[in-house]
């Protein structure tokens, strides 16, 4: 029996983060706008950065996006979210979308672990 190597969040994110490059290069307008709207979407408000973030982690979740679930999470560390406000959104994602939100709720907790054994929260660095 193949022995699976399981998919790394570090690698997906760094993966479509060089081809990424590609669009920015190629296609610069719509880039500036996605990256416009990013910044005006998760901007401190009525809601903070933090809680936008587990918003669009839970989007990703359901829409099975590993590299949203990446990018999501990644950010989501460096913001200092706690493994508790983590799993609640999980929770919820899980509630609203059954099964297969349940699937890519644990792919998320994989690159919680994952990119929390690399990266520090914002507050703790240096």
């Amino acid at each position: 029996m193949e022995h699976v190597v399981p998919k790394s969040f570090v690698q997906i994110t760094q993966d479509v983060s060089k081809a990424l490059e590609s669009l920015r290069a190629e296609a610069p307008e719509t880039m500036q706008g996605f990256s416009a709207m990013a910044r005006g979407a998760l901007k401190d408000g009525a809601l903070s950065t933090l809680q936008k973030e587990l918003i669009a982690l839970a989007v990703g979740v359901a829409a099975r996006c590993d590299a949203c679930i990446g990018f999501h999470v990644k950010e989501l560390i460096r913001l200092g979210v706690t493994r508790e406000q983590f799993m609640e959104t999980l929770g919820v994602v899980v509630y609203m979308g059954g099964g297969p939100n349940l699937m890519y709720a644990a792919e998320a907790i994989r690159a919680y672990d994952e990119f929390s054994a690399r990266l520090k929260p914002a507050e703790n660095r240096a």
